[in-house]
């Protein structure tokens, strides 16, 4: 990034990044004024403190990767196109590569614990109402929606720890498109 105005924006992306790289403890101020080529004095307009960006770091993640993706998805009527487009946008192509594990392997740091029960909380929510709309009754919904939370996540830290192993979970290429619509559909497929 070349210098000039930095943004809270550009920090806490930066964050992200960095957290998805290392975890918590590579959320460094130094380091982010380095890759953002800024001097640090610039995080002191936007954030107290290092807890404050991670808190606003993982708040962003929230918005941006929940609760503006169900808003999006609440345009869709059909319940199965619903979970056919939530899916494919949240096993596709990662905006930034290996957060959500990181984030899961960090899920008892302070910063990052209430935002992540938050975020699984609602996932788990949306996806049992979207199956309970298929016509599942609540309880089978709520199973289904945890099974696929939990193919969700394992996918994702397949892709993070073994994508050269496990071709099949990258986003490009045949094998990774073909594989990537079996998994929704055995998601969506349900009665």
């Amino acid at each position: 990034m070349a210098r000039g105005r930095v943004t809270r924006e550009d920090w806490t992306m930066a964050a992200l990044r960095a957290l998805a790289r290392g975890g918590v403890a590579a959320v460094s101020v130094d380091a982010l004024a380095g890759e953002l080529d800024i001097t640090r004095g610039s995080f002191y307009w936007h954030f107290k403190d290092r807890e404050a960006l991670l808190v606003a770091a993982v708040e962003f993640w929230e918005q941006r990767a929940t609760a503006d993706l169900i808003a999006r998805l609440e345009s869709i009527d059909d319940p199965r196109e619903k979970l056919r487009e939530g899916f494919g946008v949240a096993l596709g192509a990662e905006v930034i590569p290996g957060l959500e594990p990181a984030l899961v392997a960090h899920a008892d740091h302070p910063a990052v614990a209430p935002v992540l029960t938050r975020v699984i909380e609602r996932r788990i929510s949306f996806l049992a109402g979207l199956y309970v709309e298929t016509g599942l009754t609540a309880a089978v919904a709520r199973r289904q929606a945890v099974v696929a939370y939990a193919a969700y996540l394992g996918w994702a830290d397949l892709r993070r720890a073994a994508a050269g192993v496990v071709p099949e979970v990258a986003a490009e290429g045949t094998r990774g498109r073909a594989a990537l619509k079996h998994l929704i559909d055995q998601l969506t497929d349900v009665r």
